[in-house]
């Protein structure tokens, strides 16, 4: 009864405002209706109109009066006219209106209808229920009971988390203690163990105690010995330091009378010395005078005859003579005595040399004719891609620009590899000009021929384009975005474009971008324009 009441009450001022509108548009087409019958008669009104126009010709008199009349007439007939437009527009409006407002009043009436049975209904079944007071006082028993209900199912559930909370704790605390019984169990096996061990150790230091319990007795024994020993060793040791120091006297006595005698000796014997070594000394300087003598001149050299003179000055002279042999000795060098090996060296490098340098030669010319077969086999493939590549250039070229022909041509050189490339393009409508002397759309879509061609013929998965489409107008966007269709059906490529323009958003299959619907908070946006077109237009019928 509640929701008949209200879906009523939501219907009737819909109602009553349709039923004005209705009103409105019923008084307007009668009042459309009345001024075209209150109208005169345009027939009449251009039959008078020429009627006067006769009697003018009949009498002079009543010109003017029936040129009044014409004008009056047409200016009646005029905003009769007008006046027949506004309301023959103002009928159609309101037939429009009530067109449109009549299924509306249709279904308002079904609904008006539905409502009135609904309330019906409700009012009989409201009729047929029992005391609203009972009622209500039961159901508050039953929500109080229901409250009731609930809290202990709350209480029940609370319990019951517990108890599974407890029962987890308990199992894992079983677990626990099942893991420390298991290491108290290895424990003990392992105490048990060294019990066993230690009570072995304990049976064997027993046994050596055993055998020990004799040994103070026979340490005592032992020691009693060693005091009775230690005792005549001291006296022993008493007198022989007693002979010890009687023998020392006689040695301080005896070692005085030596070290005289030795004195003695020592003076004839330093004196001998002395002679020895003076003979010695003559022996050993005439020994290196002849070593000297051997090592300068040679074995077996001849000496030249002892000068007559024997003096200071000659002595002199003959020492200068001799520094002046030995400088220009010293200035001629030492002896080289690893020349030869040197030399043995020195011509084996120079073999190892030749033999890296006929190696290096033989490389080199290997290398040459590589680098010439690659140039040659360079040379082919480039003039094989670029013919492809020049015959992509022109057809995506006519394709573009929807006419016009262009070229490629290698400038600068005859060897490809050496040779710059040049663009030349004809517009339609232009003449054939470099690509620097066209415009930036044109500039724009030449390169992308170029591009796309060289991608025919070397084509991959994936290709980025960045802003191409921002020089071009809409007609030649639409255009790339047919040759972006055509290349994705034909090669399987996914074309990547960012691009700010609509006719290219709209052409893609999904978008991606960012929003900032919170300013200083960026928003990554991806929106799929078939699933967003499917949902727009709706499910097909």
């Amino acid at each position: 009864h509640a929701r008949a009441e209200s879906r009523l009450a939501a219907i009737e001022p819909q109602l009553a405002r349709l039923g004005s509108d209705r009103a409105e548009a019923e008084a307007l087409l009668e009042a459309a209706w009345q001024a075209v019958a209150a109208l005169p008669d345009l027939a009449a009104l251009r039959a008078a109109a020429e009627e006067g126009g006769r009697a003018e010709s009949r009498a002079q008199a009543a010109e003017h009066t029936a040129r009044e009349a014409r004008r009056a007439a047409e200016a009646t007939a005029k905003g009769a006219r007008q006046h027949e437009s506004t309301l023959a527009a103002r009928a159609a409006e309101a037939e429009s209106r009530l067109a449109a407002l009549e299924p509306q009043l249709a279904r308002l009436a079904v609904e008006l209808a539905e409502a009135e049975a609904t309330h019906a209904e409700a009012v009989a079944a409201a009729a047929g229920l029992p005391d609203l007071d009972a009622l209500r006082a039961a159901v508050t028993t039953a929500r109080d009971a229901l409250a009731a209900a609930r809290a202990a199912e709350v209480q029940a559930r609370s319990d019951i988390a517990a108890l599974s909370a407890e029962a987890q704790r308990v199992v894992a605390r079983l677990a626990a203690v099942g893991e420390e019984a298991a290491l108290w169990t290895t424990r003990g096996e392992d105490a048990e163990a060294r019990v066993v061990e230690l009570r072995r150790r304990s049976a064997e230091a027993q046994t050596e105690r055993d055998g020990l319990a004799e040994a103070p007795e026979f340490a005592g024994a032992r020691r009693r010995e060693a005091s009775g020993l230690l005792a005549e060793c001291e006296a022993t040791h008493a007198a022989a330091a007693k002979a010890l120091a009687e023998a020392e006297n006689r040695l301080r006595t005896a070692g005085e009378a030596r070290r005289k005698a030795d004195a003695i000796f020592a003076s004839a014997r330093e004196g001998q010395v002395r002679t020895e070594g003076a003979a010695e000394a003559a022996v050993t300087a005439e020994e290196a005078v002849a070593a000297r003598i051997e090592e300068r001149l040679g074995e077996g050299a001849e000496l030249p005859p002892a000068p007559e003179e024997l003096s200071d000055t000659a002595e002199e002279k003959a020492r200068r003579k001799v520094e002046r042999l030995a400088r220009e000795r010293e200035e001629m060098g030492p002896v080289n005595l690893r020349a030869e090996i040197e030399v043995a060296e020195i011509e084996e490098r120079i073999r190892q040399i030749g033999s890296d340098r006929e190696e290096v030669q033989a490389a080199i010319a290997k290398l040459r004719g590589s680098i010439g077969h690659l140039n040659r086999e360079g040379r082919e493939r480039l003039r094989e891609v670029f013919d492809r590549v020049d015959a992509e250039f022109r057809q995506l070229f006519s394709r573009l620009f929807g006419g016009g022909r262009a070229h490629l041509a290698l400038v600068g050189s005859d060897d490809p590899l050496e040779a710059g490339l040049e663009i030349y393009a004809e517009p339609p409508g232009k003449k054939l000009a470099t690509l620097s002397l066209l415009s930036g759309g044109e500039q724009a879509l030449t390169a992308l021929s170029l591009i796309f061609a060289v991608f025919r013929c070397q084509p991959a998965p994936v290709c980025v384009l960045d802003e191409v489409d921002a020089p071009l107008d809409d007609a030649n966007v639409e255009r790339l975005c047919d040759l972006l269709d055509a290349m994705a059906a034909e090669s399987g490529t996914r074309f990547l474009v960012v691009t700010h323009h609509p006719l290219t958003m709209a052409r893609m299959h999904r978008l991606y971008g960012v929003t900032m619907q919170e300013r200083g908070v960026s928003r990554l946006l991806s929106v799929d324009l078939g699933q967003a077109v499917q949902m727009a237009e709706g499910p097909p019928a």
